[in-house]
């Protein structure tokens, strides 16, 4: 487990270092935690994040931008209609 080997733990933080963005002047109705996940939720469906990094973004667990995202027009999946009508034909043809 990460935690257990330093060298380990140094190397993956170093691989998986991100930077750090300050939201400054942000309207008082706007909830900083919803622009966080909006920030997570656009960079993940750009291919720009994995799911644990866009949660760490967001402050939310994993499983729970996973449950979530779908609430923001991203899906989990990353798949074009194109390649998921692929699949299905391909599946029906092996049957």
């Amino acid at each position: 487990m990460v935690e257990s080997h330093p060298s380990i733990q140094r190397l993956f933080c170093e691989f998986v270092q991100m930077k750090t963005i300050t939201l400054n002047n942000i309207p008082d109705d706007i909830d900083e935690k919803e622009v966080s996940m909006i920030v997570a939720a656009k960079l993940f469906d750009q291919g720009k994040l994995s799911s644990g990094q866009a949660a760490a973004i967001a402050g939310i667990s994993k499983r729970e931008f996973i449950e979530t995202v779908g609430e923001y027009g991203v899906s989990v999946f990353q798949q074009s209609a194109e390649d998921l009508l692929n699949d299905v034909e391909n599946a029906a043809r092996r049957k």
